[in-house]
C-alpha cells in the first residue's frame, strides 16, 4: 500500500469513528506531520525524515529534511454547527528551524497552509498569549 493510501484509508477509518460515536480520534496530529512532510517534499518514513527512535512527544521538532528540523501545528473544525477554528496551539519551545501550519476541513482535505522560520515565529508571537488563524495567516504561504 502506497503511503497516501495509508492516510486516507485512516483518515476514512476517523470520520467513521466520528459519524458512529460523535468524536473523532486524535489523528490531526498525525496527518499533518505527513501533509507537511509532503509539503516540504520530503517523507516521514524512517530513515528519511525519522528515525526508528524518534517518539511522539520527541521534544523540538517532528521530522527534519536534511539538516532543517520542521515542528508541525494543525487544527480541524469539528464539523459540529458553529465549529470553526478560533484558537491555534502555540509552540512551547524553539528548538526546530521552522514551523508548518496547516487548517484543514472537516474531512482533513488542506485549506491552507502557511511556514515560520523558528526566528521569524518568536518575532511574531513570543509575546502573544493566543493565536488564531489569522495570526498563522502571517507566514509564508505554501498551500
Amino acid at each position: 500500500m502506497k503511503d497516501e493510501e495509508l492516510r486516507d484509508l485512516l483518515v476514512e477509518i476517523a470520520l467513521e469513528w466520528e459519524q458512529r460515536f460523535a468524536v473523532a480520534p486524535r489523528i490531526t496530529d498525525a496527518i499533518a506531520e505527513f501533509d507537511a512532510s509532503r509539503l516540504v517534499g520530503t517523507s516521514i518514513r524512517i530513515d528519511e525524515g525519522r528515525k526508528k527512535e524518534d517518539t511522539a512527544v520527541q521534544r523540538g521538532y517532528d521530522f527534519k529534511k536534511e539538516k532543517i528540523r520542521y515542528q508541525v501545528k494543525a487544527n480541524r473544525p469539528s464539523g459540529k454547527h458553529g465549529s470553526k477554528v478560533t484558537l491555534v496551539a502555540k509552540s512551547k519551545n524553539y528548538e526546530w528551524d521552522k514551523l508548518i501550519w496547516i487548517l484543514y476541513d472537516t474531512k482533513y482535505n488542506i485549506v491552507e497552509a502557511y511556514e515560520f522560520t523558528c526566528e521569524q515565529y518568536k518575532n511574531l508571537f513570543a509575546l502573544k498569549r493566543r493565536l488564531s488563524p489569522s495570526d498563522m495567516r502571517r507566514g509564508v504561504k505554501v498551500r
